[in-house]
């Protein structure tokens, strides 16, 4: 675990106090529990667009160069470096 440090409003705080008290139960652990109750409330979203071009290939990370070699992806850029160097 890593430990962190959080404000409380004094009321909040108060209350904190007053929860520890009941469950017999350390301050840290009732934290903790209430965060992790936030946190994972709700489903993660993916961000907007994430997926919206999905290959199903999961090595595409891995083969990029090959993948855009193969759809001819900056060529004309090549082509015109390679001109421009011929006419010096």
């Amino acid at each position: 675990m890593k430990r962190t440090t959080i404000y409380l409003e004094p009321e909040l705080e108060v209350l904190l106090k007053l929860e520890v008290l009941r469950q017999k139960r350390s301050m840290a652990e009732i934290v903790r529990e209430a965060v992790h109750a936030y946190v994972t409330r709700e489903p993660r979203r993916t961000p907007p667009g994430a997926g919206a071009f999905a290959s199903r290939h999961r090595d595409t990370a891995q083969r990029a160069e090959e993948i855009l070699a193969e759809t001819g992806f900056g060529e004309a850029r090549a082509r015109r470096a390679a001109a421009k160097k011929k006419k010096r």
